[in-house]
């Protein structure tokens, strides 16, 4: 490890834990689900919010894009949104002197983070308009390439329950999601602070900490963070144990998985575990930090086959063998 990075992880550290304080001021509680969005943000990637209406997801977005001061877009997803709404497009306009010629109107995706809400509401035709823009952070319009703002993220939320009027997301999308973020009920002494901070006169507001230049320099010293070569193997061995038709799947992956994970699970992993040791005030990360990114990283990456539905088999359970069988591979052999 080169010397610079030691007091620059250190110095870091410590404005997360301001911008983490800043965040819990608008979202109460629920520390794991802030963990793993700030994670995702480190990561440069985006993130999938899934959980029961009204649990906050559009809040949390909402603060956090105050707190890392990044410029905010939002879309409520619809049966009739289309790709336009999304992207933008071109209008035609004459001048004083009749001269014909169309200007681009930038659409809602061109800003830093965009809250995609209820992602799943909106035809697979306009949820492609996000795939050019999630992997290469550029659109493409009437022939035209045009970049994205730097940081570039998308935080979509979803609603596993209802499912009338709703598309499931392809798995081209759902790759593109660095993590997908499981948002729980919150228990009985978060949610008595919450209901006497949301129903008072007043409500704390989020304040801005970092700024959109400050996370890009800590998006790339993540990416310079050392990683021991038994965390690079536990991740090797954890994405490549879910794939069935590997050679090193195990018998129940073999038999209950219909498709797993690819190489941007690997990837996820691997810049994950740098920013969650980083968030930790540690200067490389741990087996334990594989482990507990495993189901984020790969439970949108895997299918359990129709069989092992009926049978009821269940998929966060089989990727917690999974991890705990690449974390001690001695001990599950």
């Amino acid at each position: 490890m080169t010397e610079d990075l030691i007091p620059r992880i250190e110095a870091l550290g410590a404005r997360l834990a301001e911008a983490r304080a800043s965040v819990a001021r608008r979202f109460i509680g629920q520390d794991a689900v802030v963990d793993l969005a700030f994670t995702a943000l480190l990561c440069g990637g985006h993130a999938l919010f899934i959980g029961l209406p009204g649990l906050g997801k559009t809040r949390l977005v909402e603060a956090l894009s105050t707190v890392m001061g990044l410029h905010g877009g939002r879309v409520q997803f619809t049966p009739d949104l289309m790709p336009a709404d999304i992207l933008g497009s071109e209008v035609l306009e004459s001048d004083a002197e009749g001269r014909r010629s169309f200007r681009f109107i930038e659409g809602p995706v061109f800003c830093q983070l965009l809250l995609a809400d209820e992602i799943n509401r909106a035809s697979p035709r306009t949820q492609s308009a996000l795939l050019e823009a999630m992997q290469e952070r550029a659109v493409t319009v009437a022939g035209v390439r045009r970049p994205l703002a730097a940081p570039f993220h998308v935080f979509a939320t979803q609603n596993p329950i209802e499912q009338e009027g709703t598309y499931p997301l392809p798995e081209a999308q759902l790759d593109r999601f660095l993590l997908q973020i499981d948002v729980p009920y919150p228990d009985r002494d978060t949610e008595r602070a919450i209901i006497l901070a949301t129903t008072g006169a007043h409500e704390d507001e989020a304040r801005t900490v970092l700024s959109a230049a400050e996370l890009v320099a800590a998006q790339a010293l993540v990416r310079r963070m050392p990683v021991g070569e038994a965390i690079v193997g536990q991740i090797l061995d954890l994405v490549r144990a879910c794939r069935p038709d590997d050679a090193s799947a195990p018998a129940d992956v073999r038999d209950s998985v219909s498709w797993g994970p690819g190489p941007r699970a690997a990837q996820a992993l691997m810049l994950g575990a740098r920013a969650r040791a980083l968030m930790a005030g540690r200067l490389a990360p741990s087996p334990e930090d594989v482990t507990a990114l495993a189901w984020p990283v790969l439970g949108h990456r895997m299918a359990l086959s129709f069989a092992a539905r009926a049978r009821g088999d269940s998929l966060p359970a089989l990727v917690a063998r999974m991890a705990a069988r690449a974390e001690a591979p001695e001990r599950a052999a």
